[in-house]
């Protein structure tokens, strides 16, 4: 088994990708827009997320994401999210820390060490579609290692002028490839890219 790494974020316009979800999400930067999201629902966001959902079998997070998750998720295992509540406590959850010492109460829960390249190629090993959701600062890690197969963006058409970025300032350079593309209501893209091989190149246009 060759398994993916997917990365799913949700950003606005200007790159934007910080607590989206809701106003104590991250406030880290005394970010101000916490649940940006929340006001801009959309039909191709929803099922894009869903059609995600139906091939996941792992989640790996940095661990600001996973407490947040851990501290959600269990509580919602019924009702409209019931059906993501239940796939998130039933799949293996992999968490990006340092700390050899945190705990982590959820079940099926189990730490990822510093050595990033090794442990994505036993996830991929493990598992079909690990799904990497939200969790900047590790994705940042994984661009940087290019230890993704897919990254999907669900743009939204707000601009925010500060918070953590998708690509922000240092960013690695590297290409991309389009996988996928689709407008939903209210002017929403649904995004997906794959790496794609050889430097950025430059030249001058026209000749």
């Amino acid at each position: 088994m060759s398994g993916r790494i997917i990365i799913d974020l949700f950003t606005t316009l200007d790159g934007v990708a910080q607590a989206p979800g809701g106003p104590e999400e991250d406030e880290s930067g005394g970010f101000p827009f916490g649940g940006w999201q929340a006001p801009l629902e959309s039909e191709v966001v929803g099922r894009s997320v869903m059609e995600g959902m139906s091939t996941l079998d792992a989640l790996l997070l940095g661990r600001r994401t996973y407490d947040i998750f851990a501290g959600y998720w269990p509580q919602h295992t019924t009702g409209p999210e019931g059906s993501i509540g239940q796939l998130f406590d039933r799949v293996p959850k992999y968490v990006a820390s340092r700390n050899a010492d945190i705990a982590l109460q959820w079940e099926g829960s189990s730490r990822v060490g510093a050595d990033l390249v090794s442990e994505v190629a036993r996830l991929r090993s493990q598992h079909e579609d690990v799904h990497v959701i939200g969790s900047i600062d590790l994705v940042q890690t994984l661009f940087a290692e290019q230890l993704f197969d897919v990254l999907q963006l669900w743009v939204y058409p707000i601009v925010l002028g500060r918070g953590k970025k998708v690509f922000p300032e240092g960013a690695v350079s590297s290409n991309l490839e389009l996988l996928s593309a689709e407008t939903g209501d209210g002017g929403i893209l649904a995004l997906r890219y794959a790496p794609a091989p050889g430097p950025v190149r430059t030249g001058v246009m026209g000749s």
